[in-house]
């Protein structure tokens, strides 16, 4: 197949303490997402995006929980390591969509850094890393501020 399209993702619980990382990027925060690793949703739904575009399982599956390896690990190695698994595969990015959904604090001052370090990370053009954020509102978990979620959706195309 030519393309490939796939989706991620992606809960984490807020909690006082804890370090807040979207995107590769440390926001500061009264709270942060709660997860084996440094709970990075963004980076998380793009690799299971990435592995589902690929029929290669998800996150879970390749780094899981239960590993002590994978305990405070830095996202952005996941996805180092998942993007070698695609390129081997061979494709390459032909887009990324992604939507973080975060009550507080606002994201929109960050976003450009968080599509220049996914765009280093993946070795692709700035203008591939699409990433929107939006509050829900008040309502639901991300609304009361307990949790974070996210989304993304991937293209890949096969390399001539």
């Amino acid at each position: 197949m030519r393309l490939r399209i796939g989706y991620g993702y992606d809960v984490h619980q807020l909690a006082e303490g804890e370090d807040l990382v979207i995107g590769g990027l440390t926001i500061p925060h009264e709270k942060g997402s709660v997860g084996h690793s440094d709970a990075d949703v963004l980076l998380h739904v793009i690799c299971d995006a990435l592995l589902g575009a690929l029929a290669l399982g998800d996150i879970g599956t390749h780094f899981p929980d239960t590993d002590a390896a994978y305990k405070g690990i830095d996202s952005k190695i996941l996805l180092r390591d998942i993007w070698k698994l695609v390129k081997a595969e061979g494709y390459t990015l032909a887009n990324l969509d992604s939507t973080v959904c975060l009550q507080r604090p606002k994201l929109k001052p960050h976003i450009p850094k968080m599509r220049a370090c996914i765009a280093d990370i993946l070795g692709v053009d700035i203008g591939r890393i699409g990433i929107k954020a939006t509050t829900t509102e008040k309502l639901g978990f991300v609304g009361l501020e307990q949790g974070i979620s996210a989304h993304a959706v991937v293209l890949l195309e096969a390399q001539a």
